[in-house]
Parts: structure tokens; sequence; C-alpha cells
């Protein structure tokens, strides 16, 4: 393997696994193996309440569930608690951490991490050019530690809530009253004195803000290059109050434990790659190449959600879906193969996928598109295996629970298969093993408004009546239909849906007659004669 190529999966396992999170691991697997490199997985684990092992558990079932191997062992990032917090003490160390003031006397304090004045020497970042923006002049402007505290001014001219920006963000800083008067200046050899604590600045009546705006940036293999403004950044917690380590250093730290070499993630994570890139280089670890998936949208361009229809990995496997039709499908939400493919193998895949081809806009979700490529591999299953599978589905169902994988249920499997589409579709197979099947009583009355299809109806089943095992065909099904819809001067095909209504309630369905032929000579008169009973009773009711 290429070990230049180290990717990984890092899932916090607090309940039902994303679309979007199996998603990633789809990427970062598929990348990995067109590479010939590592895919490793890691729990991040360090919510303790939610990340339960029942959560634990499911998050395996489901990359078992989608075929998903991973190389070396799996980490466990409670397990790498104590590397987490000497990381930050080794920040603090180098005056790039700080305790933040307590609240009240007597807490403990959380510990954050310090975006450093000097910050283009040891990360990406650049100077943009000259920047001013109106603070209110009726709220103290604060420099202190923490950073520049001041409060914007709204469109109607009010306050708006009073926020803290990192002090790097604000090299060159000038403050400016209402006569446009500098009342302070920013120079260098005050900074290190504000982050001791030594100098604490309150300012009134400043109504202007004047500095040289620095931004970081990288190239993102997937969108090009992005870039942050500083002065819209803060200084970001990293140990909490009660001595644990916050997502954001411990994700790094395991990052660079683990070698890991190109993060691929969803956009969601972009904010936090900014971050992540002061604290690579603070920690002197290299900076991994970064890459942000499209997000999975609904069709109003919303974040996918269980509010859209089913989300979670699990609900896909209890309805039966085919784990390699999900790959697939995900596979293809925000990555083309550069060609009209859709349908492809493992194999095929891997050697398609390339980063350069992950689509930077979203990517939306259509369970069609996925029950549609599902059916297609349904298609190619053993028609044991899709009657093994069919049996479990229909005897969970109030209907289905004597039936029995026999011969007759086989026949079934092979007349319906293939327009089998999601494995719970077994449930419109009802009328192959029950007499007290749903009707279409829409569809139904529509159709037998019409007292000459009743009595066409009535003939046909007299007609197949007349036919011994022999004659039971399905020559001699077509014939009688045909000569009744002569007889009765019905157009061509006119009786196809009535009988179809009759014996099995429903408007669709696999063939006609090779339905009739599997239900038998006697079950099709009987329905036939019950469904015009009914047809009778639900007209006169009208």
């Amino acid at each position: 393997m290429n070990d230049k190529v180290r990717v990984r999966f890092a899932p916090s396992p607090t309940g039902k696994v994303h679309i979007g999170n199996i998603r990633t691991a789809i990427f970062n697997w598929l990348f990995a193996r067109h590479e010939q490199g590592k895919f490793l997985v890691r729990v991040e684990d360090t919510d303790i309440e939610r990340s339960t092992s029942e959560a634990i558990e499911a998050l395996f079932e489901c990359l078992k569930y989608l075929n998903i191997d991973f190389d070396e062992e799996v980490v466990y990032q409670t397990k790498m608690a104590d590397k987490h917090l000497e990381a930050a003490q080794s920040l603090a160390d180098k005056g790039l951490a700080y305790y933040l003031p307590p609240k009240e006397a007597g807490e403990d304090t959380p510990v954050a991490f310090r975006i450093p004045f000097d910050c283009e020497n040891i990360a990406p970042v650049r100077e943009v050019g000259p920047a001013e923006f109106a603070v209110h002049g009726e709220q103290q402007v604060r420099i202190d530690l923490r950073g520049v505290t001041f409060s914007l001014v709204s469109k109607k001219g009010k306050a708006m809530p009073e926020q803290t920006m990192c002090l790097a963000g604000f090299k060159d800083l000038q403050l400016l009253d209402d006569k446009d008067e500098v009342i302070f200046t920013l120079k260098d050899d005050m900074v290190n004195d504000i982050y001791r604590g030594f100098i604490n600045h309150i300012f009134n009546g400043v109504v202007k803000m004047k500095f040289t705006r620095r931004e970081v940036y990288f190239n993102d293999v997937i969108k090009g290059e992005l870039a942050k403004p500083l002065d819209s950044m803060k200084d970001l917690i990293i140990v909490r109050s009660d001595g644990t380590v916050v997502f954001h250093i411990a994700n790094v730290c395991d990052d660079n434990t683990q070698n890991i070499t190109h993060i691929i993630r969803g956009d969601d994570h972009v904010e936090n790659t900014y971050r992540h890139i002061f604290l690579f280089a603070a920690l002197g670890y290299n900076i991994p190449k970064y890459g942000h998936m499209p997000m999975i949208v609904n069709k109003s361009g919303k974040p996918y959600s269980k509010r859209d229809g089913d989300a979670f990995v699990g609900d896909f496997k209890s309805k039966g879906y085919n784990g390699e039709a999900l790959f697939n499908y995900l596979a293809l939400l925000g990555w083309s193969p550069g060609d009209d493919r859709e349908k492809m193998t493992r194999q095929e895949m891997i050697e398609a996928f390339t980063l350069e081809r992950v689509k930077s806009s979203t990517a939306q979700f259509d369970i069609m598109k996925l029950e549609n490529m599902n059916g297609l591999y349904l298609a190619e299953m053993p028609i044991d295996d899709v009657a093994a599978t069919a049996i479990d589905f229909i005897n969970q169902l109030a209907w289905g629970q004597n039936v029995v994988n026999d011969g007759y249920f086989v026949t079934v499997v092979k007349l319906m298969a293939q327009r089998l589409k999601v494995f719970t579709g077994v449930a419109d197979w009802e009328y192959f093993f029950t007499d007290d099947f749903t009707v279409n009583e829409k569809v139904f009355k529509k159709q037998f408004k019409n007292s000459v299809v009743l009595e066409a109806l009535t003939a046909v089943a007299s007609s197949i009546k007349l036919l011994d095992n022999s004659e039971f065909n399905a020559e001699n099904i077509e014939k009688i239909l045909r000569d009744n819809e002569e007889r009765f001067e019905l157009g061509k095909f006119k009786l196809n849906l009535p009988l179809r209504l009759a014996i099995s309630g429903t408007n669709s369905g696999a063939d006609l007659i090779e339905t009739a032929l599997v239900l038998g000579e006697v079950k099709i008169v009987e329905r036939i004669d019950k469904a015009v009973a009914l047809a009778d009773t639900l007209i006169s009711v009208e």
C-alpha cells in the first residue's frame, strides 16, 4: 500500500448513522482504494453520555452492511485524552493558550487557543489590504488578552450584540472617534503585554475601526481556494472548565497521530478547517490537504433530514435495500465518473474515483432514483436469495405470518421479482396469499359502474370454469378475454383492467395473464364472482 495517502472516517457515535456521514466514509474509502493508500476509522466518542455501546455497535453494523472495510486498528478518541491534554499544555507553554477569566469566583476556567499575532510566520496567512468598519459609539471597545470586543451598528442604528474577535485579526489597528480623530493605535510592541494580561484597554466614544486585514487560506482539493478574514475569527476553547478537551484539539491531535494526509469531509466543516489549520501549525504538525464535499439536500435545497424521509442508514437496511445499491447510489451523490454510468461495480468505482471529479455544488437526494438503482441490484440476485429475503419481510405482515417458502412462493417470486425495487414492496403481493386482500375502491367503482363490463366479466368467469386443467393456459385466457370484448361490444383490452381489479384488487402488477395462471382457475372464478357482488354493493350504496 501507498502510505502517501492516509484518510480517515471519524464519526461521533451519538445515535443513528446519517446517510451524509456514511457517504463521507464512502468517498474516503474510494479515494484510499484508488490511490492504494489506507482508510482508517476513528471513533470520536468523547461525548460520554451519548456515545453508547449500542451507538458504536450500530456504526460498525452500517460499515459491514455497506461492505466498507478499513486498515489498521480502530482508534477511540477517549483513549487518546492524555495526548490531547499534553498538546494543550504545549500550546500554553508557547504562550498560544490562556485561561479565560472565571465567570464566578472559585470556578475552574476553560483554556482557549490564541490565534497568534505573528500568524503569517506559522500558517498560510496573507495580507489583503486596508479595512474599516463602524462600531456603535455608545458601547465600549475593549482590548485585552481575549482580543478586541466591540458592538457593530444595526441598519436601524442600534447596537448589535457585543462580540470578541481575535487580536490577530486587527494588525495596525486604529480606533477613531466621531471627529475621525485617532484615539488609539495598536503597535506591535504592545501585543505581548496585552497577551500577558498586563495591559487592558477600555475606550468610550469609538465609532470606527481601521486596520490591515489578513486572512487564512488553503487550497481545497474539491472547492478550490478558500479564505477567511482573521477579523471574523475568535480564539477558540480547547479545554473545558472540567478539564476535558474540546473536539478541535482532539481532532487535530488524532489526525497527526494517525498520520492523516487528506481530510475529506462535509462542507459544514469548512469553518472548523480554518481554525484547525492554525492548530496544526501551532503544534508543529504537518497540515493535511483538505477537501470538503457538497452537502446532501432535499428538493428545497435544505440539508436532507428525517423530515424528508428515510435519512439514516439503518432505515434503508431495515427496509431491505441492497447494501451495494445504497453504496453505489451514495457514491454518485456529489461525484461523477465522467460519463453516463450510474450502476457501477465496486471495482469500477474504485478505478474511476478522483477528488477532482467530486462536485462542489450540493447533491439532491432522490428516493426514486435510489429505488430504481436498488431494483437493478435485486434483479441480479439469484431467485432463491430473493425468496429467502422476501419471506422474512412477508412474515412480518399481518396477512403473511403463515406464508412459507415453498414451490408456490418461489413461483410468485419469479413472477414479481423483476418489478420489486425494495423488499418492503412485497406488501403488494398480498393477493397471491389471501383472498381477503385490499381493494382500490376508487378505481374499482370507476371500472365497474358499467353494467356491461360486469356482464362481460361474469361471462369470462363462466368460460374459464369450463376449461379443464390442460386447457387453462395463456392462449385460452387471452382468447376468452378478446372474445367477450367482441361479444359485449367493448374495445380491445377493455376487460384487462376489470379482470386485474377482480383478481388482485389493484390496477397494476405483473403481466395479467401470467398472474392469472399463478393464481389458478378456481381462484380466478371465485374472485370474479366476489368482485361482481362487491361492485353491485358499492354502486348500490352510491
